[in-house]
């Protein structure tokens, strides 16, 4: 027996979560005879939703699928509400709203009705993407390492559409262990991957191998504003581990938005820097960001230079 309820909320602005509580929804109160009709804000009429929630001619159950409800219009959401409050026979009605007051009559009605509510909150935070990456490989049956996990979020953390089919990747294409080494052989030659490595030799104040690395990632066509970007970073992240006091990773992690392998990380690399040095290391970075976005005339040089302040600085000099 289905557990679905005739009426579904799919609740929140990820996308990636919404679109899988969808096909697990309709899936679950799919037979032969099920008829799924989708309805979009944008192109919907007044009237639309009673058409399609009449009952067919040929029998057969119906899911209707109204998205995108936040950018509804005065028309849908005058039918949604009044559609919730008749009641519906043979249909299944699911509701995509990302987020906002926009159609708040419509959504309590849907509450009155005891909708079932599905949470899509935002992945947005890099320890929310790492606990998405780790359920990823769990619900997959495989595991990976806390280094692994991290380097994935940083090659391919933007995103989490693209973040979910990176891990998909993985699943289907190796065995065994997922561990740094393998998403260093999918994902390593990725930008955010280079910009990262970058990033960790000028703060550690090795300047010839952060050097080499932007050269080599130059050299391959990388443009110079993401690496920035990801200097930025990681130096705001040194600044605010070193501030936010003492206390156990997890604890710290929950209170910064950071995943705790990156509080780690932070706490490590803010050894040997003070807050003076530190604060002339992000001005060199802001001052490069300048640069590479049309203030300088050579954004390659720009970067090169922000890295060699950083690991003066790191150094003492």
């Amino acid at each position: 027996m289905s557990r679905v309820t005739p009426y579904v909320l799919i609740k929140g602005p990820e996308q990636v979560l919404a679109d899988r509580a969808l096909a697990a929804t309709i899936e679950d109160v799919r037979r032969a005879d099920t008829e799924v009709i989708r309805l979009t804000a944008e192109t919907y009429q007044r009237g639309d939703l009673q058409i399609h929630a009449s009952p067919s001619l040929f029998g057969g159950h119906k899911v209707l699928v109204v998205q995108d409800l936040d950018e509804g219009g005065d028309d849908l959401i005058d039918d949604l509400t009044a559609l919730v409050k008749e009641g519906v026979d043979d249909l299944t009605l699911v509701v995509l709203h990302r987020s906002g007051n926009r159609g708040k009559r419509a959504l309590d009605a849907l509450k009155a009705a005891k909708a079932r509510v599905i949470e899509a909150p935002e992945i947005k935070t890099d320890r929310a993407k790492s606990d998405f990456v780790t359920n990823e490989f769990r619900v997959a049956g495989r595991k990976a390492t806390p280094d692994a996990v991290r380097a994935l979020v940083e090659a391919v953390g933007k995103d989490v559409r693209e973040l979910a089919a990176a891990c998909q990747q993985l699943v289907d294409d190796t065995s065994g262990l997922i561990d740094a080494d393998v998403v260093e052989t999918y994902h390593g030659g990725r930008v955010e991957a280079t910009g990262f490595r970058v990033a960790d030799a000028a703060i550690a104040g090795d300047a010839g191998a952060a050097l080499t690395l932007l050269r080599h990632a130059v050299a391959a066509g990388v443009d110079p504003v993401p690496m920035v970007a990801v200097l930025a970073s990681q130096l705001r992240q040194v600044a605010r581990v070193a501030t936010a006091g003492g206390g156990n990773s997890q604890a710290l992690a929950g209170k910064l938005g950071m995943a705790p392998w990156q509080i780690d990380r932070a706490r490590k690399a803010a050894s040997g820097w003070d807050g003076v040095r530190l604060g002339r290391a992000i001005q060199a970075v802001a001052a490069a960001d300048f640069d590479v976005k049309g203030g300088g005339r050579d954004p390659v040089y720009a970067v090169e230079k922000a890295v060699r302040v950083i690991a003066q600085e790191r150094n003492g000099r």
